[in-house]
């Protein structure tokens, strides 16, 4: 069964690998309540334009988010919104480990 379902495996892993980034993912957590032009993103991150630019990229190829040309300008915006149901799990889990290692400093 396994062999038969690679393709979906691979795109599973595209989508983890192109959130698993710090940038990234304060992209995503941006772009859950708005939408956003690389200017825009870019005075937010503090990284130049066309580090934004490849890191929107990377969440565009994974579909993740969409872009949207108005004028000069290029709106992306989140395409996926159940990403940040996943993102508020990976929240959880952070404060939980956190919790558990907070009892093993104390004892």
């Amino acid at each position: 069964m396994y062999k038969n379902n690679i393709g979906y495996y691979k795109t599973q892993a595209k989508i983890v690998k192109a959130i698993a980034h710090p940038i990234r993912l304060f992209i995503l957590e941006k772009l859950k309540d708005d939408e956003y032009c690389v200017n825009s993103l870019t005075e937010m991150i503090g990284y130049n334009a066309s580090t934004v630019s490849k890191h929107l990229s990377v969440l565009k190829n994974a579909g993740l988010i969409s872009d949207e040309k108005r004028g000069l300008k290029v709106f992306y915006k989140l395409r996926t919104p159940c990403v940040i149901d996943m993102l508020s799990c990976v929240n959880r889990t952070v404060k939980q480990v956190a919790e558990t290692n907070l009892k093993y400093l104390k004892r």
